[in-house]
């Protein structure tokens, strides 16, 4: 069974909409985001990440942070930027990237649920990230971020959620990167109870992106419980802010890394070492992408390379040891470059797919890192049946895009 609950979604005047939207908090640095808000006071970057109306030396951690959020938080509210709908209701959430398009639900999920793994989790959290999201969820009194679920996909959701988008839209507006965003109110009590009694017919659903907002809403809804005397489960604290959207819509690209250096290796005995587990094919200048799974590219002193991994390299029978992320970490990357944990490693950087090949170039030409490693993407069944065995990937498999705009809607927790 998978609970929704409708919610008085907090949301932009109509004619703000693309003003107010932003991307997500935890894809831009401070800097970025000081950039990109400095000419918008609409901004939701100001709500997102507030740091950056403070000075910028101050740690994003600081107390100050969090209340400068809620102090613009409560500025938006009282001009009128953002207003709260009078009944609770859905939202629909319409995404097109270029020939892509995937249609989302805006619904409050159950933290009960993902607290008894309905709501499946594939990666481990880290602390300070989870700490900070839970001081910004409690002390602006509301989930500002969306987390982004997925299901496997059902033709009785997708015929009502297109039935919907025939209606017209709330907001529709292309942003910046070309990423056009539509957004419908579902607000017919009909609409959402059908909505309702279609997702109790789901056996779970899954965390697609957004491990440490979920994980923070979870011990949010902890606290306060453990706090109220008069707890009954219906309170908005027991729900969290998410975008549901069908597996088949998901659109997964390759997540990328870049290594400082070899190891204490030179060129030679390194590609000596890589071609015990993987069959090396110079390409020279023209960089191409993995063509399929089990390969991957390296852009190594000027030129490119293509890798295949070896069989019985890996273990083909374990969802999590044949995912080409583990392949790589196993048989290359801890063994050959001597990579510790890629959480903390600070030789290794992860590059998300959308910046394409051309930034794997760019970082090793610049003489910031020496070797770069090309991806074949995860699936998202890969990440379904990871999720289904109770097991963990390994850090940045998947890069999920376009990114779930910020500001649409806020689900506020009382």
């Amino acid at each position: 069974m998978a609970i929704i609950k409708p919610f008085k979604g907090l949301r932009p005047k109509k004619e703000l909409a693309e003003k107010v939207a932003s991307p997500p908090y935890d894809v831009l640095s401070s800097e970025e985001a000081r950039e990109m808000a400095k000419d918008n006071p609409f901004s939701f970057l100001h709500i997102n990440k507030p740091e950056i109306d403070l000075p910028p030396e101050t740690n994003i951690y600081d107390e100050a942070v969090y209340q400068k959020g809620k102090e613009n938080l409560d500025r938006f509210i009282k001009e009128g930027i953002l207003v709260q709908d009078e009944k609770p209701m859905f939202y629909v959430y319409r995404q097109i990237m270029g020939d892509h398009s995937q249609i989302g639900l805006v619904a409050g999920a159950s933290v009960e649920e993902y607290e008894k793994n309905l709501i499946k989790k594939h990666e481990l959290t880290r602390a300070d990230k989870e700490e900070d999201r839970v001081k910004h969820v409690n002390t602006l009194n509301a989930q500002t971020g969306p987390v982004f679920l997925t299901y496997k996909a059902r033709p009785e959701i997708d015929a009502l959620m297109n039935k919907i988008v025939q209606s017209e839209p709330e907001y529709d507006f292309t942003a910046d990167d070309g990423i056009r965003h539509t957004f419908w109110l579902v607000d017919k009590d009909e609409d959402i109870q059908a909505l309702q009694e279609l997702f109790k017919q789901l056996d779970c659903l899954y965390v697609a992106d957004g491990h440490h907002r979920s994980a923070a809403a979870m011990r949010v809804k902890q606290m306060r419980q453990a706090q109220n005397p008069n707890h009954t489960g219906d309170e908005e604290y027991n729900y969290f802010l998410t975008v549901i959207f069908p597996h088949n819509q998901m659109y997964i690209m390759d997540y990328n890394r870049v290594v400082k250096d070899l190891n204490g290796l030179s060129v030679d005995a390194f590609l000596k070492k890589v071609s015990e587990k993987f069959d090396v094919q110079k390409l020279g200048a023209n960089a191409e992408k993995p063509r399929q799974k089990h390969e991957f590219v390296m852009y190594l002193n000027g030129e490119w390379y293509r890798l295949k991994a070896r069989p019985g390299t890996f273990n083909e029978s374990d969802p999590v040891e044949q995912l080409d992320v583990s392949i790589l970490m196993n048989n290359l990357l801890v063994p050959i470059l001597g990579i510790g944990d890629p959480r903390k490693d600070k030789r290794i950087d992860f590059v998300g797919g959308i910046r394409g090949l051309e930034e794997l170039k760019r970082r090793v030409d610049s003489g910031e890192m020496q070797v770069a490693f090309g991806l074949y993407p995860t699936s998202i069944e890969d990440l379904m049946a990871i999720a289904d065995a109770g097991k963990i990937m390994p850090p940045k498999s998947t890069w999920f895009e376009p990114k779930l705009r910020s500001g649409l809607v806020i689900h506020l927790l009382d």
